[in-house]
Order: structure tokens, then C-alpha cells, then sequence
């Protein structure tokens, strides 16, 4: 199983996109935007995979509305697919 935890702190959102390709072993094309995300977390990342974001309320503090945006794409990605999981910890923060 690949294990994917975003630590941060982060400070944009570029930095979690370059945190995710490191960790997930993302293809060299990969276009660091929520539609690539999508396309990779589908098609190109072999699982299991547990993407594991422990602090999202202290990311979404910094990264406002874009963190939103990549914690649903992975939620998505897990909904889509059997062998990826995500566990976002600290929503009710």
C-alpha cells in the first residue's frame, strides 16, 4: 500500500500539488490543478493508496477555498475508486 501523508504546513497551494506527485510518485505530466489531480488519482497512481491529511483546518486557514477544492477531488477520487482511501482529520475544527 502507498501512504500518502500531507504534513504541511503548507504555504500555497502549488506546495501540496508538489507534495502530492512526491509522495504518490505522480507522472512527470502531471499538471498541478484539480483536474489533474483527478486524472491521476484514476488512471495513473497503482493501489492501494491511503492519502491521509491529519491538520486539513490549519490548510484550509492558509490555503482558503483551494484546499476545499483538493480535499474534495480526493474524496471524489476515493468514491470513484475501491483501492483509495482518504482520511481527512480535524473536520470539525
Amino acid at each position: 500500500m502507498t501512504r500518502c501523508t500531507l504534513a504541511g504546513p503548507y504555504a500555497s497551494t502549488e506546495a501540496v500539488y508538489v507534495d502530492l506527485a512526491r509522495q504518490l510518485g505522480l507522472p512527470g505530466h502531471f499538471g498541478a490543478n484539480l483536474d489533474a489531480l483527478w486524472d491521476a488519482l484514476t488512471r495513473d497512481v497503482p493501489g492501494p493508496v491511503e492519502i491521509v491529511w491529519p491538520d486539513f483546518p490549519a490548510a484550509r486557514r492558509t490555503l482558503g477555498p483551494d484546499a476545499d477544492g483538493i480535499r474534495a477531488t480526493l474524496e471524489e477520487a476515493a468514491a470513484e475508486r475501491r483501492d483509495v482511501a482518504v482520511v481527512i482529520g480535524g473536520l470539525s475544527d
